[in-house]
């Protein structure tokens, strides 16, 4: 067999001709040197810990499709909220898994204020009262059928809807909720919520909406941990943004804006870094990501396979929301990144 050999054309330049002289990998050379010159930084305020609260005492029960994530009781809550504040995570978002018995068509029980995420808020709160609380007023883990808004005759009633989130989200901010953040993706729920809030005395209660909540095949593990996978009836493509939409995805947060949220939340994470980058050149909001369910458990099950360094892996994940655009994320990870950071 031949080899073949090259030949340098005739008055090739070198690589400064080509370059101009500019070597970019200069800045490359070395650690000190990169380290000067990083555009972004994960630090630990970025981070919101997204916890599960259940009914009980000393409960600790494990989600098996979300490795190193647990159920907790109330008692058990205000130990991780604690841990959190310890490690410097800004806020926690609370997410119930109510028992089946206390779940009906319309989630009524969502305003109940003795309901097990209130009790959590007030327990957090009386606890740790430095550390942020936001809740979800929607109605997925409180009805029996798993939607997010009350089901008549086969559909999502929207305004009959909204009306109880909003007295939903007045009960959450009166246990000590200090972010409402509704996830039911109905028409006029942030308006709703903000007169509500402001009605009750809560002015100072903030609104993080959800204002790009897609239609999602990301969010199996979360229904598994909030109890809702069994139960839900069709799909959420009525409320829920079409994942094929981004110029909808914009018209939803400009919405939310007029009506008055004080910051937007795209929901998943990584399959939807445009939509954060448009929503942040856009409106300049402050702007959030949540890394959902399955974003995390693809993470954690790649890495327990030894298919990927899943601590890398992690890390860069989180990293590419601050590049994005991001002002925080919601993510799993939380207390083992900030365990991280401080280490």
């Amino acid at each position: 067999m031949n080899k073949f050999t090259p030949t340098k054309p005739a008055g090739a330049r070198s690589v400064d001709d080509i370059t101009g002289s500019r070597r970019l990998r200069r800045m490359r050379k070395a650690d000190w040197s990169r380290r000067l010159v990083q555009e972004n930084r994960l630090t630990v305020d970025d981070l919101i810990w997204p916890i599960f609260v259940v009914e009980g005492k000393d409960v600790r029960e494990p989600i098996a499709a979300m490795p190193g994530v647990f159920r907790l009781s109330v008692d058990l809550a205000v130990k991780e909220a604690e841990r959190a504040a310890k490690l410097g995570i800004p806020a926690l978002a609370t997410f119930p898994n109510v028992e089946l018995g206390l779940r009906d068509q319309t989630g009524s029980h969502i305003l109940d204020p003795e309901n097990i995420i209130n009790r959590a808020s007030r327990a957090i709160k009386d606890a740790v009262p430095a550390i942020g609380i936001i809740t979800d007023a929607a109605l997925d883990p409180f009805t029996s059928h798993g939607h997010d808004g009350i089901l008549r005759d086969g559909i999502i009633v929207n305004d009959e809807t909204v009306e109880q989130v909003a007295a939903a989200a007045v009960i959450q901010a009166a246990a000590g909720a200090d972010i409402i953040a509704p996830s039911d993706m109905m028409d006029g729920r942030i308006g709703a919520i903000r007169d509500a809030l402001d009605a009750n005395g809560f002015q100072d209660v903030a609104i993080m909406s959800y204002a790009t909540k897609f239609a999602s095949a990301f969010y199996g593990p979360y229904r598994e941990a909030v109890g809702t996978a069994g139960l839900l009836k069709g799909d959420k493509k009525t409320y829920y943004i079409d994942h094929a939409n981004s110029d909808e995805a914009v018209r939803e947060a400009e919405q939310d804006i007029a009506e008055g949220a004080d910051m937007l939340m795209v929901k998943p994470g990584l399959p939807y870094l445009d939509i954060i980058r448009r929503l942040k050149d856009e409106f300049q909001m402050p702007t959030f990501a949540y890394q959902v369910s399955g974003e995390y458990s693809m993470i954690k099950a790649a890495g327990a396979n030894g298919w990927i360094d899943g601590e890398k892996a992690m890390l860069e994940s989180l990293l590419a929301f601050k590049r994005a655009g991001c002002d925080g994320i919601l993510t799993y990870f939380a207390p083992e990144v900030a365990e991280m950071l401080k280490g």
